[in-house]
């Protein structure tokens, strides 16, 4: 019988603040958010986009443009059949474009590397920048995060869960420890 612990990394006002503490370093780094575009990966990067880009124009009175990105495609670790252009959204240009990926969890890198790839299919942005909830290390590709909510070292034997209200009904960051020791 397999163990399993929990233990709440981030509640909801600790979801806000690493979220308000982003959005601020977003527009030091970019002095503004001129020719920014917020890109959330699939499926809740999409939502903390969107929740960083509202804490822009609070701060700043102006707005973000937001997109979302569907990566499944351009996945290297899972494979599927099909067209890799659904991936991509009709109305993001990003030629020329400062583009904010935002996901959830870093993990391995592979699903930011996959962004990566889709948003050059689309064109030439002028940088790239990332912004993630939770860093939580293991990374099997050159990437780091831009902006990072919370660093969280874990084990490969530990998942961690983000839950938000607008899929999942409530505000939460979650580590579960299925037991064991390290990996």
């Amino acid at each position: 019988m397999v163990v399993q612990e929990q233990h709440v990394l981030l509640d909801e006002t600790a979801m806000r603040r690493a979220l308000t503490r982003i959005a601020h370093e977003i527009l030091e780094k970019n002095k503004g958010v001129d020719g920014c575009t917020l890109v959330g990966i699939r499926t809740r990067g999409i939502y903390l986009a969107g929740r960083i880009a509202q804490r822009i124009q609070e701060i700043e009175g102006v707005p973000v443009p937001v997109a979302e990105i569907d990566v499944t495609q351009y996945r290297d670790d899972r494979r599927n059949e099909g067209d890799a252009s659904n991936a991509l959204p009709e109305k993001l240009s990003v030629e020329n474009s400062k583009i904010i990926l935002c996901d959830d969890v870093l993990f391995t890198g592979r699903t930011v590397r996959a962004a990566m790839d889709a948003l050059m299919d689309m064109g030439r942005p002028q940088l790239i920048q990332l912004a993630v909830l939770i860093d939580r290390g293991h990374r099997e590709l050159p990437i780091r995060p831009d902006y990072v909510g919370k660093n969280v070292p874990t084990s490969k034997l530990e998942e961690i869960v983000v839950r938000l209200a607008e899929v999942d009904g409530s505000d939460q960051v979650v580590l579960f420890n299925r037991g064991g020791g390290e990996a």
